[in-house]
């Protein structure tokens, strides 16, 4: 009865928080254990729907290499969990701005309010309707050399060409392999310069449209052309097109753009993670949409620091208001100038909080 009343609490959402985190991935969890560690009240709104979900494990990062993507993020969690934070399953529906604040409401109906948002929702993969390629992606089917690579070292590679990096992507894959050919599929034909370029590696070019995957014994043995020919390879690397999950933040009047790469569309932000609407911090792929998990990672810990000296810089101008006129009906009502200590938020909370309940060290 004692865990089950505990999960409930851990799933209920407050009225109000310092920052809600939405997107329960590498970059979120990252920003709000740093939001968390800066005694800020935080949650985290996580869809459990994360891009990496089919890899087998995570790798160039330190100390975490080849970790299964979901038992790094059970590990995330309990971290954020450890400092005060919540991370509670949902789904954002709608954020609006309600005076200072933003409303946050979830498909399910529940609602709360934050003083900043830290969004970190990714993107999705839009992969052609080729058969057998949804059911192999992650596996043999993939898209980033650093993240695939090594696994698929020494394979007999096919580069799916499904943009404008197709002919960079076969050649970095050619690091790896020296067995690659190039799969033009619906995709105009490489310029002279690049089938110069390709063939100086010794990468075929290979015309044709791509329906279908060979399978043998669960995995992947050759590509099929419309044509009928089947061209043998072990491995296919496709880079799709990403689209944003943010359709959430139009209310906001957030909107993404075309990538300058081509790759798809994102949330533009300057160095820290903020966006064009104030209070609103973007971190992961949703504004970089090639960044592996640390790189992810580190964005979300950048982000939730300029949150936390956002907030500083706003409670300081507050108190030095209150100060100044400390009769100002203003003063009277501001939670963060009753004190000295209330202008950092959750101390309270904090000062009960249990060494106990905090994250043990490895």
């Amino acid at each position: 009865m004692v865990g089950s009343e505990v999960i409930k609490m851990i799933e209920e959402l407050n009225e109000h928080y310092d920052v809600v985190v939405i997107g329960g991935g590498a970059a979120g969890l990252n920003g709000a254990l740093m939001l968390a560690r800066a005694r800020r009240s935080v949650a985290v709104i996580d869809a459990g729907s994360p891009r990496n979900a089919p890899a087998e494990g995570v790798h160039g990062l330190l100390g975490r290499e080849g970790m299964p993507p979901g038992e790094l993020l059970e590990r995330g969690r309990g971290e954020v969990r450890g400092y005060g934070g919540q991370v509670v399953p949902g789904e954002v529906d709608v954020v609006a701005r309600d005076g200072d604040d933003f409303d946050v409401t979830l498909v399910d109906g529940r609602r709360t309010r934050a003083r900043r948002l830290l969004v970190t929702s990714g993107v999705v993969d839009e992969l052609p309707d080729i058969a057998g390629l949804r059911e192999h992606w992650g596996i043999d089917v993939v898209h980033c050399p650093y993240c695939h690579g090594w696994e698929i070292r020494d394979q007999a590679i096919g580069v799916l060409a499904l943009g404008p990096l197709a002919v960079h992507q076969a050649l970095m894959f050619r690091q790896w392999s020296d067995d690659v050919v190039f799969l033009t599929h619906t995709a105009p034909p490489p310029t002279v310069e690049d089938v110069e370029r390709l063939a100086a590696r010794g990468i075929p070019v290979v015309n044709g449209e791509v329906v279908g995957l060979e399978v043998d014994d669960g995995r992947l043995s050759g590509v099929r052309l419309r044509d009928g020919r089947v061209i043998a390879r072990s491995a296919v690397a496709a880079a799709p097109r990403t689209t944003v999950r943010g359709a959430f933040l139009d209310g906001l009047g957030l909107r993404p753009v075309e990538h300058p790469a081509g790759v798809g569309n994102f949330i533009p932000s300057d160095a820290g993670g903020g966006s064009d609407v104030p209070g609103v911090w973007v971190a992961g792929n949703i504004t970089e949409p090639m960044s592996q998990v640390g790189a992810s990672a580190a964005a979300g810990a950048m982000a939730g620091a300029q949150i936390n000296a956002d907030l500083i810089n706003e409670e300081v101008r507050l108190a030095v208001e209150a100060a100044r006129d400390p009769f100002s009906a203003k003063a009277a009502r501001d939670p963060f100038t009753a004190d000295a200590e209330s202008i950092v938020s959750g101390r309270a909370a904090s000062a009960r909080r249990t060494v106990s309940e905090r994250p043990q060290r490895e």
